[in-house]
């Protein structure tokens, strides 16, 4: 069985931006905030943090402020997939050069590789460095998902060791199960679905949800892996309408305006994303106010 990065829910985490660059002061507030709720992994340059929009530099010194500030509290896994196999490479060998304990792979955009080419591009990237990898499927975003026959492969090699699973097909995340086993742990990238990814066997989830909410979120995990699966249940239930509410526009256009509702200095959107529409965002409030989560 391969080593697991992380059990429970890692946060993809916020970039606080300012007009010029990266809000480093309250990143470091963003991280000690959610390992004090006990999250128990920190996702850095993700989609959720923006990093399609990040110069070359700034994701670069994300990656860096993360795992030094973070001081191996818990995990730091640095996004560092590209639809550039070359550029991923580069990326993916500063980050384990600068201490990141995994890296997430999204499948490359744009480009629609056949299968063999995205075989081929994952093992590129894994064969360039010795920390372990996980595979990140949202084809929502990028118009490319990993077909079974890639994760019977892929699973085969060392460094790959899970699968960020956001296509929301349970049946097809059932068949993975089966197909590799320990070969590959699966993570839910879906906070509606992660009691049923943990029932089938999952790991945990790479959670948006854990933006605003840290504790509750490691605690649907905490009481399933505990037995507790009624009150893990009931938990998860519980946020559906928050959950709702921060996938009601494109991610992390909710949450990065849930933060800013919350006090804190997450900063603007970059562009092409921009500000929610009115309704949506009195929806968002309303939401955060019904988990007390704004006053």
């Amino acid at each position: 069985m391969k080593k697991v990065i992380f059990t429970g829910a890692g946060v993809a985490i916020v970039t606080p931006f300012t007009e010029t660059g990266i809000n480093f002061e309250e990143l470091g507030r963003l991280i000690d905030m959610q390992i004090e709720g006990g999250t128990d992994a920190i996702i850095i340059a993700g989609t959720t943090g923006e990093a399609a929009t990040m110069s070359d530099e700034e994701h670069k010194e994300a990656i860096k402020y993360a795992v030094e500030h973070t001081k191996k509290r818990v995990p730091v896994i640095a996004g560092t997939g590209s639809n550039d196999t070359a550029y991923a490479i580069q990326l993916s060998q500063y980050a384990e050069k600068v201490g990141a304990d995994g890296l997430l792979l999204v499948t490359p955009y744009y480009n629609k590789c056949s299968t063999k080419g995205l075989i081929r591009h994952f093992q590129a990237i894994a064969d360039s460095v010795s920390i372990p990898c996980i595979l990140y499927d949202v084809p929502s975003r990028t118009g490319v998902s990993i077909k079974l026959e890639a994760y019977k492969e892929l699973s085969k090699h060392p460094n790959i060791v899970a699968v960020k699973e956001a296509n929301g097909d349970l049946s097809s995340i059932l068949r993975l199960r089966a197909a590799c086993g320990d070969k590959l742990a699966v993570y839910s990238g879906n906070d509606d679905q992660i009691v049923p990814i943990l029932s089938l066997g999952g790991k945990g989830v790479i959670s948006v949800l854990s933006n605003v909410a840290p504790k509750d979120t490691h605690d649907i995990c905490r009481l399933y892996f505990e037995g507790k699966v009624k009150e893990s249940a009931e938990l998860q239930i519980k946020y559906t309408d928050l959950i709702d509410a921060l996938f009601c526009e494109t991610n992390p256009i909710p949450v990065k305006t849930a933060m800013r509702l919350m006090g804190y200095a997450a900063g603007p959107l970059r562009m092409p994303l921009c500000d929610m529409e009115p309704k949506n965002e009195e929806k968002l409030k309303a939401a955060l106010k019904a988990h007390g989560l704004l006053a």
